[in-house]
């Protein structure tokens, strides 16, 4: 056992002293953790970032009772006559003597330009189609109230959610004034943002896990390959092999090494991203903490992949570049990734970070669960399974390949 334990120091102290596996190891997470959160961190808190949001009436139909409904919800939810504390969006309006179809076109630049999060438009004719509709007649397409948002801005798509909240909250005020809406067959819901005290949630509490988690990532993609690989370069690993070590040993104690770094990264992360910049999520429980060790487990199999593949050091780190971008920011690690393409999206859905990121924050009760838990660790798992099968096929011990 006191092999292992040495194998195990022995690749801490080396991540300890080389200056760029510490780079990325430790000081990457932590200014990336503090500079999204200086940028986005005020999303979501009182008094923080709010929303710009336009909304454009075209609406001359005969029927204006429900347009009207539409602007003054919005009107009354961005004054914050319902609620506490700040609203979460602030409303941009045409004057009294403007031409909305020209204030429609300066909100599409400025949506564009990341002046705006969004952009709503009540059609012409819009409260006709609806009554038209509670008559029993249908909407024409031309009658169906839009929102714009831009695709890929993380401030955009959070805008459009709450936007999409506001509508259907329109829908069932629309439905309960008609006289439509059955109140003993329709489910009654809620929306709110969850986090630490009953508060909203901040931004600081949805990144937090995601940087744990690209941690994580990194210390599995760029550490494990390098151990090895650069080893056998120096013809270190050949030393190993003519004492009783044995590559089983070897292995475990690499592991344990592994996961030694992996603590010490998550408790300093933690305690910047607690203490420092005020986030409220607990990892103190087992659900949690299984996930953090699948998590730690699936991206060092993905580094043992890359050490059974590569036959240089050098070629290791190519190889572990070319994968680190697409799997870091193709997993919501850091900002919502709904309304992206499909062909984006097929690397979203075998990507083991998205079902990680989802499941941890799930759990911690930041985000809403979008896979199914039993794909959550599945997916996983299954990455790992392929992962030990390359390996026991391609990875070969000796100096000379």
């Amino acid at each position: 056992m006191n092999d292992v334990l040495r194998v195990a120091r022995t690749h801490v102290l080396t991540a300890v002293r080389e200056r760029i596996t510490l780079f990325w190891f430790l000081i990457f997470p932590l200014l990336l953790l503090v500079l999204l959160s200086a940028i986005f961190g005020q999303i979501g808190r009182s008094g923080g970032m709010q929303f710009a949001v336009s909304l454009v009436d075209l609406d001359r139909g005969e029927e204006r009772a429900f347009s009207d409904l539409v602007v003054r919800l919005f009107q009354t939810l961005a004054s914050n006559e319902e609620a506490s504390g700040e609203p979460l969006f602030a409303l941009s309006l045409p004057g009294e003597d403007e031409d909305p179809t020209a204030f429609l076109e300066t909100a599409r630049e400025e949506l564009l330009r990341g002046q705006r999060a969004a952009v709503v438009i009540l059609p012409n004719g819009f409260g006709d189609a609806v009554l038209a509709g509670l008559g029993g007649a249908s909407a024409t397409p031309d009658a169906e109230l839009r929102v714009l948002y831009a695709a890929g801005n993380a401030a955009s798509e959070m805008a459009r959610s709450i936007v999409l909240q506001v509508l259907a909250r329109v829908d069932r005020e629309i439905l309960e004034r008609a006289g439509r809406l059955d109140a003993t067959t329709t489910v009654r819901t809620e929306t709110s943002w969850v986090g630490g005290a009953g508060e909203q949630a901040s931004y600081i509490d949805f990144l937090l896990p995601g940087i744990v988690l690209m941690g994580l990532f990194v210390n599995g993609l760029f550490g494990i390959p390098g151990s090895i690989l650069f080893a056998r370069e120096r013809r270190i690993l050949r030393r190993y092999w003519v004492t009783p070590l044995g590559v089983p040993r070897f292995l475990a104690g690499l592991s344990i090494g592994h996961v030694a770094l992996c603590v010490v990264q998550f408790a300093l992360l933690y305690a910047v991203g607690r203490f420092a910049l005020g986030a409220t999520v607990s990892f103190a429980d087992a659900a949690t903490v299984g996930l953090l060790v699948l998590a730690a487990a699936t991206f060092m199999a993905l580094g043992f992949v890359i050490a059974s593949l590569a036959k240089t050091g050098n070629a290791g780190m190519a190889v572990a570049n070319a994968l680190n971008m697409p799997i870091m920011f193709l997993s919501g690690l850091f900002f919502p990734i709904s309304g992206l393409p499909a062909a984006l999206r097929v690397i979203v859905y075998i990507n083991p970070a998205s079902y990680l990121a989802a499941g941890l924050r799930a759990r911690l009760g930041v985000d809403a669960a979008t896979f199914p838990t039993a794909l959550i660790v599945l997916v996983p798992l299954a990455w790992v399974a392929v992962a030990a099968v390359l390996v026991a096929v391609r990875m070969r011990w000796d100096v000379e390949r």
